[in-house]
């Protein structure tokens, strides 16, 4: 497996870019449309401009945009590198951390 491009440690990539080239959507217009709706949040302050800028350690929140079933209802992602290019899907998992809170904990430690 290739490792993700390596990043500036000041460096920063515009956020409708950044997810499509983290293969959220087919075309970063429809990323654009998804920042604009209000949705996503960036270390948790909500987003309505597709130029904010993103960097590694950054944590975007946001609804499943499909709503797939079986699907979490809600992503947390870590940014963990920045990229020039939409790679496969597997170089573009590279670019994300999946994030689970309460990792481990399950409904019955919680009861």
């Amino acid at each position: 497996m290739n490792a993700p491009p390596e990043t500036e440690p000041d460096s920063a990539q515009r956020l409708d870019l950044w997810l499509y080239y983290a293969r959220l959507a087919k075309t970063r217009a429809l990323c654009a449309r998804f920042i604009e709706s209000g949705k996503v949040r960036l270390n948790g302050q909500r987003l309505r401009k597709a130029h904010t800028r993103v960097r590694p350690g950054d944590v975007l929140v946001f609804p499943a945009p499909h709503g797939r079933p079986g699907e979490r209802a809600v992503h947390v992602w870590r940014v963990c590198a920045l990229t020039t290019r939409r790679g496969p899907a597997a170089e573009a998992q590279l670019t994300y951390e999946v994030v689970e809170e309460n990792e481990g904990e399950s409904l019955e430690k919680r009861a």
